[in-house]
């Protein structure tokens, strides 16, 4: 009773602290329940815990367990309060809260600890995740209670020598850190239990690591390990060695001595023989390994006359891997390679990435760009190396070759630049190739060929490589300062102007874009020679019927300046002076308002014919393929799916802008089976770029009775968001209900046969008890989920069940006992596992590690984005209440205590 009392009182004064905060919003709801404070999820949480400590500091003072986000930008002066909460047993300081506008988490501001942190003699737990600590503040080790202890996500380099004073440590984890090497002292840690040091640069492990004798769990995957020391077989109580991913070249035949090792992960090293006794091993994971092979392996740290040793990341588990001094070769699993030369680094580092689907929001294209690439996202960002790191990109080749160049694009964080690239056939592969010092966001671009100079005081010429026919005559004194300028040309079918014009004779020549560095005019006027519209000489030329038009550089409009400026003519060019650079654009017409026509011929310009395909798997036709495909692509494409699937003709043409979103409804009486992470209000998103596949494949329902008679929907598209930087007029047409329709095709679900009323089983209606994998911070498989998992494998299953751990004998019974119905067999065993392990909270991880290892890297992505949705909806809700629950990891840490 003393203690609810204790907590209502401090409720009630929470709320009228923040009632009575000058301009501060009210909470959502209670932050503080019993002797807890969550206050990590507002944004302004360390304003409300300062004036809360201030106004009733008695209380207060009596919290135990705290939590507070480091990217709070008064995290500073609140560090210097904690040390009066003397009672306090866990803290959690961590970052991440904040996300970038990439979707990536943002450290916090820590850098460091105040000298009198060490004063909380009672606290037992410590969160310091996402942060920036370069080092472990010493105050850490003053700690006496201290049994859990979190960095991970931090930029450590080392640990204290005298680390092993926290003797009472039993969890410590600062996986994707810096850490090159450990101290001797980290076997003084007698009671530590876990040890997660993943994603570092470890490249040795001291012997003392072995006695480490209570450890049951150690993890140093994703480092530099070339060997393990013998010790290792001391740890009698371990129970898990991850390995995987480092450069292991032999192991230690005592691990398979240690009595209560039930999992030994040795996945993606170079191990080439593994000691007979640690191959029978029942639960050893070999995969990866070049096991058999007799050259030589090279071990990490070691130079080769042959050069840098070669690293494939395919297999991997974690989307990172290490580089050293000596350089190395990698290939990622999207056949993007890097070459990272001998001197890049001068200590080893980690290198982590992602392969992002490009955002409209964030991806700016520029006029009449093509994208050719998805985005590769090389963290940590900005980091600079000591030599050139080569990158190679595949893409899909423009079709505009003869005006479009190929360019790898790169994101400062602010702004994109483009990169000297080079195009090389590599493997069978079209690959664009590029040298940086930094690392941070790139992606493949097409963009209109661009020439470029520097202009002196003497002056220069400038010619087009599309046109040669083109040129620009810069005289002595037109500047002061040398600047340097850029030049594009855009040819214009005249199919398009006399579609526009309705055959009314107009011609035109090709689009110039002129632009510079400098924000001054030109001292003295620069000459411009353009050819003549096709079809135009100097002989049968009317002077009258020639209009020079200038656009502004984003083409919203055109002005006639014919009368402004002096043309002079050849039997085939034009020339003119200008003082001041844009876009240029010369017309031979009898039309005498032009403007007009030519800013709908520009966004014609701009502007993809396209046409929408649905159709339904022959063998399944609850899976349907959605895909809006460029006009010239529809028979290929149709050609190359008409053996597997079956529909209706494609919809009519409609005309779609790079980047350009639309969403595919199904309706009348159909619907999506599953909540996709891409759906939208009931409606599938998808983003239109012209050179990429604008495809996906979705498995629908009907909430109709089927049995008596099939179900006649259909599937329509509709436009989304407005482009930006799109002309007004196509603004304007965008809006409203009725412009928003696209095209609308037919689906046909058929009559279901009564299979499971013939012939019941446990299976028929999916009689197992509710399931759902995971949690609810990290996200759920629901059993939604897994059916439609189930439904998506086919003749894999057996593949994937051994990848999900189950033996031969389970397989071959779940198949004999349902060797007619191989949709049975399909969730026999996806079932089977799925209860077995749903105590698990590593279960996700191993479903979709099993999908990747049998080759099923199409389900293990639905999979990792459906997680990604529950992590997001899940941080809403929480923000909504007002109250987060300890992470999993965190639960268990502290049941240890």
């Amino acid at each position: 009773m003393e203690e609810m009392q204790k907590t209502v009182e401090l409720l009630s004064l929470w709320d009228k602290c923040v009632e009575g905060a000058s301009g501060a919003p009210a909470l959502a709801g209670p932050c503080l329940a019993g002797n807890r404070l969550n206050l990590d999820v507002y944004p302004d949480g360390c304003c409300h815990f300062l004036r809360l400590l201030k106004e009733q500091r008695e209380e207060v003072v009596q919290v135990e367990f705290l939590r507070l986000s480091s990217n709070d930008c008064l995290i500073g002066t609140t560090l210097d309060s904690l040390p009066h909460l003397q009672h306090l047993k866990s803290l959690v300081l961590k970052g991440g809260h904040a996300r970038d506008q990439f979707g990536s988490c943002q450290r916090g501001s820590l850098t460091s600890l105040p000298q009198d942190f060490g004063k909380l003699k009672c606290l037992t737990h410590l969160d310091l995740s996402f942060n920036r600590l370069s080092t472990l503040p010493s105050s850490i080790l003053c700690l006496p209670s201290l049994h859990v202890l979190l960095v991970s996500h931090n930029s450590l380099v080392a640990l204290p020598k005298d680390f092993g004073c926290l003797s009472k440590l039993t969890f410590f984890s600062a996986m994707k850190n810096q850490l090159t090497d450990l101290p001797q002292s980290i076997g003084e840690l007698s009671m530590l239990q876990t040890l997660d040091l993943s994603d570092n640069v470890l490249q040795l492990l001291p012997e003392e690591i072995g006695n480490l004798h209570n450890c049951k769990e150690l993890v140093l995957s994703g480092n530099c390990l070339s060997s393990i020391p013998d010790s290792l077989a001391n740890l009698k109580s371990l129970r898990e060695l991850h390995l995987h991913s480092n450069f292991l070249v032999t192991v230690p035949a005592s691990l398979a001595s240690l009595p209560n090792l039930s999992r030994l992960d040795l996945q993606n090293n170079c191990l080439r023989a593994v000691p007979a006794e640690i191959q029978a091993l029942p639960f050893v994971d070999l995969h990866g390994n070049p096991l058999g092979e007799t050259e030589p392996s090279l071990q990490a740290g070691e130079s080769s006359a042959r050069g840098p040793r070669k690293l494939s990341c395919r297999l991997r588990k974690h989307r990172s891997f290490p580089v050293t001094s000596e350089g190395c070769k990698v290939v990622l699993p999207c056949d993007i390679h890097f070459y990272f030369p001998a001197g890049a680094v001068s200590d080893p580092l980690r290198i982590h990435f992602r392969v992002l689907e490009p955002d409209p929001q964030w991806v700016k294209l520029r006029h009449h760009d093509v994208l050719l690439s998805r985005v590769l996202e090389l963290q940590p960002h900005g980091v600079k190396f000591q030599q050139e790191v080569q990158i190679w990109m595949p893409f899909v080749r423009p079709r505009m070759l003869h005006e479009h160049e190929v360019v790898v694009r790169t994101f400062s964080g602010q702004s994109w630049s483009d990169l000297r690239t080079r195009v090389k056939e590599k493997r069978g592969l079209t690959m664009a190739h590029c040298s940086v010092l930094h690392f941070s966001w790139f992606l493949v671009v097409g963009r209109l060929v661009q020439d470029e100079c520097e202009v002196p005081a003497e002056g220069t010429l400038l010619f087009s490589r599309v046109d040669p026919d083109i040129k620009v005559i810069f005289p002595p004194g037109v500047t002061e300062e040398p600047r340097r300028v850029k030049m594009q040309v855009l040819h214009v079918p005249a199919e398009v102007i006399d579609e526009i014009t309705a055959n009314a004779g107009c011609r035109a020549s090709p689009l110039l874009c002129l632009s510079q560095d400098s924000l001054v005019d030109f001292l003295n006027p620069v000459t411009i020679q353009l050819p003549l519209p096709p079809g135009i000489t100097g002989l049968n030329l009317d002077q009258l019927r020639l209009r020079l038009l200038h656009g502004d550089l984003e083409g919203q409009t055109w002005d006639d300046i014919t009368s402004q400026v002096e043309l002079k003519f050849t039997h085939i060019y034009v020339m003119f002076e200008v003082t001041h650079f844009s876009w240029y654009w010369l017309w031979y017409t009898t039309k005498t308002y032009i403007e007009g026509i030519a800013k709908k011929v520009y966004e014609r310009l701009r502007l993809y014919q396209v046409n929408f395909i649905a159709l339904q798997r022959k063998r399944d036709p609850e899976q349907v393929l959605l895909q809006c495909v460029p006009k010239h692509k529809v028979d290929p494409v149709l050609e190359r799916l008409q053996n597997r699937y079956q529909g209706p003709e494609p919809s009519d043409m409609v005309e779609m802008f790079e980047g350009e979103q639309f969403f595919a409804a199904f309706e009348r009486g159909i619907s999506i089976d599953m909540d996709r992470p891409d759906c939208v209000d009931g409606r599938l998103s998808f983003i239109f770029y012209s050179h990429l596949k604008n495809m996906k494949e979705v498995y629908v329902t009907s909430p109709v009775d089927r049995k008596g008679q099939a179900v006649k929907g259909q599937v329509s598209f509709y436009r989304g968001a407005v482009p930006e930087n799109i002309p007004e007029d196509a603004s304007r047409r965008r809006k409203g209900a009725d412009s928003l329709w696209l095209a609308t095709l037919p689906i046909k679900l058929p009559q279901l046969k009564p299979r499971c009323d013939e012939n019941p089983g446990p299976l028929c209606g999916f009689s197992f008890p509710p399931l759902n994998l995971g949690n609810a911070e990290t996200g759920y498989l629901t059993q939604a989920n897994l059916l439609s998992i189930a439904r998506r494998m086919g003749s894999d299953w057996q593949t994937i069940g051994l990848n999900l751990g189950l033996t031969y004998q389970q397989i071959e019974r779940i198949g004999h006992n349902n060797r007619d119905d191989l949709d049975k067999q399909i969730l026999s065993m996806l079932f089977s596992w799925a209860q077995q392990n749903s105590e698990d909270p590593d279960c996700v991880s191993k479903l979709i590690t099993a999908m990747k290892e049998s080759g099923r890297q199409d389900i293990a992505d639905e999979v990792e984005t459906i997680i990604d949705l529950g992590r997001q909806k899940y941080s809403e809700s929480i923000r909504r209440v007002g109250l987060e629950q300890e992470s999993s990891t965190e639960d268990s840490a502290i049941a240890m205590m």
